[in-house]
């Protein structure tokens, strides 16, 4: 969802009980800490309904942030934080971003300082991942990487595209390919994602031994929201897609407007180009 497109709902000074703190008495005695939160949503539907079950409760959000900072431990208060993001977006629904401060009053570093705090942003993602196969079971070994981000608590797999047979890219003589595309929405980093992905495809046998060559699972991040990433180990959008029919076409039945952040070409034009040229 466009940010352009949500709204805000904000919790403001709520007072907690923690045992959060790298010193031994902080874990044992607690103390007080202050929350901020900014939720993320559409209260669009809400608002015309006048209903409840339209929106997200705030005074569940509150109750949330209370019984988590109460019925955990952290040392940081970073880690509180990033742990507590993404719990409340995985519990609720409709929530799509969240910008949350956990503050510290009274830290005790020896000197007059009223609080620290910590604010992070956190949120849902969307992301394009290619999946191929050429060796053995190929629709199976797709069919257990898809598995695997189903499996992920961090991810939401929303939709799979059709499979569909087509001739190797590169090195050609190799067997034929069965490739398809997986929308889905994810917490987790490009980076994070990335590692994720070549997880699964060394538990499918995957074996990086010629480029372009033969695969039992390749799993490739195409788009990754609007990003542009152009570093040695991660590169997004994914380099040559746009020649790629392979790629295209599963891409095109999935989002066939779904924007090249650099091309300013939608997946649907990008594919007519191709075959075009064909």
């Amino acid at each position: 969802m466009n940010e352009r497109q949500l709204d805000k709902i904000f919790i403001k000074n709520l007072e907690v009980f923690g045992r959060h703190g790298v010193l031994p008495e902080e874990n044992r005695l607690g103390q007080k800490f202050i929350i901020n939160a900014a939720l993320y949503l559409s209260t669009r539907e809400a608002g015309l309904k006048d209903n409840l079950t339209n929106t997200i409760h705030y005074g569940d959000v509150s109750r949330f942030m209370t019984s988590f900072m109460t019925e955990h431990t952290y040392q940081l208060i970073e880690a509180a934080a990033e742990q507590m993001a993404r719990a409340a977006l995985l519990q609720f629904a409709g929530l799509e971003k969240i910008e949350l401060e956990i503050v510290k009053p009274w830290a005790p570093i020896g000197l007059p300082l009223e609080s620290v705090s910590v604010k992070i942003v956190r949120e849902w993602h969307q992301a394009f991942v290619a999946a191929g196969s050429n060796l053995g079971d190929k629709e199976n070994h797709i069919q257990k990487g898809i598995a695997s981000l189903r499996e992920c608590e961090d991810c939401r797999v929303e939709q799979v595209s059709s499979l569909i047979v087509t001739e190797p890219y590169g090195v050609t003589e190799q067997p034929e390919f069965l490739n398809g595309m997986i929308k889905l929405r994810t917490l987790l980093t490009p980076w994070e994602l990335l590692e994720l992905l070549q997880k699964t495809e060394r538990e499918e046998g995957r074996e990086r031994l010629v480029h372009w060559g033969p695969r039992t699972l390749d799993l490739d991040i195409i788009f990754y929201d609007d990003w542009v990433i152009d570093t040695q180990e991660l590169k997004i959008p994914h380099p040559d897609m746009q020649n790629r029919t392979f790629v295209l076409k599963p891409m095109a039945e999935l989002a066939p407007y779904f924007r090249h952040p650099l091309l300013n070409q939608t997946a649907e034009q990008m594919l007519a180009a191709v075959l075009h040229n064909i």
